[in-house]
């Protein structure tokens, strides 16, 4: 059973899971973290948020150890086709969340400017991910709408061109954020780092630039790439 995210057609995706070793954790303890990928129907336009995880080279895959789920079957968790997406849009090219571009090789594919020229760079990801021949790719540069109540937002960090969607609905705003932070918890105490400030109003902690961004759009909810927890404000 999945889950509506909201009252337009939002659905999340489940395209397996790898484990991140322990050199890679702040617990120093391997995680498993699962991939998520966010189906948007829209009037305008069907749009996939992410495709999951890539085929990678023998050192990347005992590294990572993937599970994955293929596309078709993971689209059938919410009863849709391949043939039925209009539209990509990546967060960010790194191999677990552009891994199924290729199959979509007549869509176009939306990802920030900055993001597309380090991944052509070396030691990014996995080339034949990115530049595939079929590969069609539209380059936005900040914030950008694509249809009315659905819009990309930068929100680097993660990797510099990383970007997150935005989605009004009539039972308030839905913000996919991909791996803007890995978790709902890092997201929630980022937030709060926002609002706590010294006597003199300088801020006491770190929070990320992006954050008053996604904050002018007066989230109800959001969503991530590698943890099954909603946001939500005051949770």
């Amino acid at each position: 059973m999945t889950k509506r995210l909201c009252q337009l057609d939002v659905h999340r995706i489940n395209f397996g899971f790898f484990v991140r070793p322990a050199e890679e954790t702040l617990t120093h303890v391997p995680n498993v973290e699962p991939v998520y990928a966010y189906l948007v129907t829209h009037p305008e336009v069907t749009l996939l948020f992410d495709t999951g995880i890539g085929a990678v080279d023998p050192e990347t895959e005992a590294h990572y150890q993937p599970r994955r789920i293929d596309l078709s079957s993971a689209l059938a968790q919410v009863r849709a086709q391949p043939a039925m997406v209009d539209l990509i849009a990546n967060s960010h090219l790194h191999f677990d969340h552009c891994g199924h571009n290729a199959d979509f090789c007549d869509r176009t594919i939306l990802v920030q400017e900055s993001e597309l020229r380090i991944a052509r760079g070396p030691n990014y990801t996995m080339s034949e991910l990115v530049d595939f021949p079929t590969a069609h790719y539209e380059l936005i540069d900040g914030i950008t709408s694509i249809a009315p109540g659905l819009t990309l937002v930068p929100t680097p960090g993660h990797s510099p061109g990383h970007q997150s969607l935005v989605v009004e609905c009539t039972d308030g705003t839905l913000i996919v954020a991909g791996q803007a932070t890995d978790t709902a918890t890092e997201f929630g105490r980022q937030h709060l780092a926002r609002t706590v400030k010294d006597l003199e109003g300088r801020q006491l902690a770190p929070s990320a630039d992006w954050l008053d961004l996604l904050n002018g759009f007066d989230p109800r909810r959001i969503v991530f790439a590698h943890d099954e927890a909603i946001w939500e404000p005051g949770s």
